[in-house]
């Protein structure tokens, strides 16, 4: 198979609904020689992105499957989709992707409504795309003032983040910074936030930004290496999106979707989204679950996948320095075990899954002379 060495930053025009110019759709497609490597990717697949954003992994992915393979993504946001949309045109497939509008947590029922019976490769990037972060009014960052929003769907009944920070209680709203910010200071910021919104409700990302510096200690906020926001706004994200919920959905469903043989990559930016991926994967391999005093296995339980990532692969230095928002990034990759052919040594067939994809991870890092860094 050919290589494909594609451009580390991607620009499609993007305009608003009013029809101005606002800015370029840019796309920097994270850990993506591993993700292409550990999908094992050839001519004639079919290949799944279930978070298409701007096509960054898709048009590897196309590349890699082209000509005769069929790729599909799946977006909830308008601007991604069209992005994408024009991104693959000249991807080298015989036949044009199939591009769905919807949430991936709803995978079964997109691929179904699709005829989609199966796939043999899926990939999962979790989290915003930077093109989100970039467009002030999608009110994602707060660099730059701009309506509380933060919905991957504008056009979804889930309510904007200014309903829930207006009207959720202190401690529902201590919970969320808490669990999906982990920020030691979520009772601080909580607080804050219920006395704001008594004199004035919130509506705007920097008045959200200023309350939360304000309500930081002195001495925390000297020695952050971050915006003291940066957390919150991570877990009212999360929150108002139910990332953890949809994440956990489509783990239920891709399984069943996988053809024998074929294999999911989940990329994570979060450490609760990565525990989430790692017990379920780890579930998937696993086989016997007797319990240990029972001296023979009695539950027949066999293994549904192999580990082609024993550990998680993260950016090498190089990625990090072209694309600083990459730093937490964490790839984790499951290959479907056949049901009715499954080998008595499954341990065997793990040790050959993950054989194959270091064989091909040392090749890329002598191509490109450098050394990638894999964290635990």
């Amino acid at each position: 198979m050919s290589t494909w060495i594609p451009s580390i930053r991607s620009a499609v025009s993007w305009k608003t609904r009013d029809g101005t110019l606002t800015a370029e759709y840019r796309h920097i497609p994270v850990l993506l020689d591993e993700c292409i490597e550990a999908l094992d990717l050839r001519d004639g697949v079919t290949a799944l992105d279930c978070t298409l954003g701007g096509a960054g992994h898709s048009e590897a992915i196309a590349r890699s499957i082209a000509p005769h393979g069929t790729l599909i993504g799946i977006d909830q946001d308008d601007m991604a989709l069209e992005a994408a949309r024009k991104r693959l045109d000249s991807a080298g497939l015989d036949s044009d992707p199939l591009l769905l509008k919807g949430n991936f947590a709803d995978l079964d029922e997109l691929l179904v409504t699709a005829r989609v019976p199966g796939v043999d490769a899926a990939l999962f990037d979790l989290g915003v795309s930077s093109p989100q972060f970039d467009f002030p009014e999608r009110g994602f960052s707060y660099r730059e003032d701009a309506p509380l929003d933060m919905r991957m769907d504008r056009d979804s009944e889930e309510l904007p983040v200014s309903r829930l920070v207006n009207r959720a209680k202190l401690e529902d709203l201590k919970d969320i910074i808490e669990r999906y910010g982990e920020d030691p200071q979520a009772g601080r910021i909580a607080r804050a936030i219920v006395e704001a919104r008594v004199r004035k409700p919130i509506e705007t990302t920097g008045e959200l930004a200023a309350l939360v510096e304000r309500a930081y200690p002195a001495a925390w906020r000297a020695k952050a290496r971050n915006h003291p926001a940066t957390r919150t706004f991570q877990a009212l994200r999360m929150a108002v999106n139910d990332e953890i919920g949809e994440l956990e959905r489509f783990l239920d469903a891709i399984l069943g979707r996988l053809k024998p043989g074929g294999r999911v990559a989940v990329i994570s930016f979060h450490s609760l989204e990565d525990r989430v991926v790692k017990h379920r994967m780890k579930a998937w391999a696993q086989g016997c679950i007797c319990p240990k005093h029972i001296p023979v296995c009695v539950c027949h339980h066999a293994p549904e996948a192999l580990l082609v990532t024993p550990k998680p692969v993260c950016p090498s230095e190089r990625e990090l320095m072209l694309n600083p928002r990459a730093g937490s990034a964490k790839l984790r990759v499951a290959e479907k075990l056949d049901p009715h052919a499954r080998q008595a040594d499954e341990d065997s067939g793990e040790e050959a899954a993950r054989l194959r994809y270091e064989a091909k991870r040392a090749a890329r890092l002598a191509r490109h002379g450098r050394e990638g860094r894999e964290r635990a």
